[in-house]
């Protein structure tokens, strides 16, 4: 199902291009390769899923901003991927400093391809072993779920269905709760932590993380085995607890009332869902969202958080994604209360946390949910907490302004700044946009640009000629900001 990198680096197809990994991250080589994709799309990140191992000639990357490189870099490392392999050449002579910095920073390893290799001829060769790999595997985990379920359908335990597991896959299997009670085992407790690859899969039952399976996989076991089993497992798994510990009405009505918001449903819906999970219809509310591949993990952490700041909350994890619903009694302060321990949340390396906007009443969660999903859609976060309200001209714009009318007003407002920036490579965009969201303190923007105030005069002094002249006191000011926000679309 996988390779790890430091193999997929052996592969004929892919030595011939000298490759040569240029930052510091630990154990980069043994990371897993779930797949080898090749794009010069600069917004490819939200079309992978995580594992790949992008290769790119570089020839994109070479005409943007430093800025915009090392935006592309996070972008990636948010998405999980293995690596990323760039081609240097006449286009990209050297990867750019700023994005060894930014991957180092993140996590993500970067490659050096010396050497011109044709990346449809490295696609096939590694691909075409993971599909036969991944073919093999699936047969194999159906078999030990079809053993599973028959287990399960003669009254077989948790420590039975485990047992079907283990002795299918040769790893040691343990189920345990989200406080870390072991709930069944098998293989072996002892045998968990004498080393070997770790595979943990999360086991929902009816939305909630009930459980976490974990399988270890002595060396030289089928690892990859592990995991699509224990994916395959997991309905089964949940069919168990389900039978052991079902859950309360109460805790079924929040799954459902979150379900609903989530789609949107009608607002009789969320009038009767509501009170039934002890959710208030009335009063000021706001949505969460958390993007991570560890949402479910978070889902013990983000309640206990909630409970602290709010008086009444909801919660529902997907795979990818983690979404809750907040009642916030005194309204606006206390939003500001949760955005500030939402920051202060530890969440994995690439997640991506939103608060949508306050609505009036559970009628207008699923709009909060809506909004604080755009934002996170323009604004990933790079490892902060975006807050929907602050890019509220800009939601507003997306949705209501059309484009060829956005970008003519951006246009006629900086176009003068827009081309500057393409030909010099300076950041005279970025510098206006600070400083005007500072309120026009040209000593607060210079600190969040960590400029000198000389430098910081300079640039707004080159942006006031480009733009006709100074523009406060004139009226000009609501236009220029108000393009700033629009360039961003």
């Amino acid at each position: 199902m996988s390779i790890v990198l430091g193999a997929a680096l052996e592969y004929q197809s892919l030595k011939s291009a000298d490759p040569r990994v240029l930052n510091d991250v630990p154990d980069a080589l043994s990371r897993p390769v779930r797949w080898v994709h090749s794009s010069e799309v600069l917004d490819i990140a939200p079309l992978l899923s995580g594992g790949e191992l992008l290769l790119s000639g570089g020839q994109a990357l070479a005409g943007v901003t430093a800025e915009r490189q090392a935006n592309y870099v996070r972008e990636l490392a948010a998405r999980g991927i293995a690596a990323l392999a760039l081609e240097t050449g006449p286009a990209l002579p050297e990867v750019p400093a700023i994005m060894l910095e930014v991957a180092e920073a993140a996590g993500l390893p970067v490659i050096e391809l010396r050497q011109v290799v044709p990346f449809v001829g490295v696609m096939q060769e590694i691909n075409s072993l993971l599909v036969s790999e991944s073919v093999e595997h699936l047969q194999h985990a159906d078999q030990a779920s079809h053993a599973m379920a028959a287990e399960l359908a003669h009254g077989g335990g948790l420590d039975q269905l485990l047992a079907v597991l283990s002795e299918r896959t040769g790893a040691s299997a343990r189920l345990v709760s989200p406080s870390g009670l072991t709930l069944g085992a098998a293989g072996g407790i002892s045998g968990m932590d004498d080393g070997g690859s770790v595979t943990v899969v999360d086991v929902p039952v009816r939305g909630v993380l009930t459980a976490r399976l974990e399988l270890v996989m002595p060396d030289g076991g089928d690892g990859g085995l592990a995991r699509v089993a224990g994916e395959r497992s997991v309905d089964i798994l949940g069919l168990a607890l389900m039978q052991r510990m079902p859950p309360g009405l109460k805790e079924l009505a929040g799954i459902e009332l979150m379900r609903a918001i989530n789609s949107g449903s009608q607002r009789w819906q969320l009038q009767q869902l509501g009170p039934a999970s002890g959710f208030p219809t009335d009063g000021a509310v706001a949505a969460v969202v958390i993007r991570s591949t560890g949402a479910g993990h978070l889902r013990p952490a983000v309640d206990a958080l909630l409970r602290e700041c709010v008086p009444h909350s909801a919660s529902y994890a997907g795979n990818a994604e983690l979404i809750a619903l907040a009642a916030l009694g005194d309204g606006a302060a206390t939003r500001r209360s949760l955005l500030d321990a939402l920051r202060r949340l530890e969440v994995p390396a690439g997640s991506a946390v939103a608060v949508g906007p306050l609505g009036v009443g559970i009628d207008d969660a699923p709009w909060s949910l809506a909004e604080a999903r755009r934002a996170l859609d323009l604004d990933p976060g790079t490892g902060g907490v975006v807050d929907a309200d602050t890019l509220a001209v800009e939601l507003l714009a997306q949705e209501s302004l059309d484009p060829a009318a956005r970008e003519g007003f951006v246009q006629r407002q900086l176009g003068a700044v827009l081309e500057h920036d393409r030909l010099k490579k300076s950041e005279l965009l970025r510098t206006l946009t600070v400083w005007l969201d500072s309120g026009c303190n040209t000593a607060q923007a210079a600190r969040g640009l960590h400029l000198e105030r000389q430098s910081m005069h300079h640039r707004l002094q080159r942006i006031f000629d480009l733009c006709g002249g100074d523009p406060r006191g004139t009226g000009r000011l609501g236009a220029l900001h108000l393009a700033t926000k629009l360039a961003r679309l």
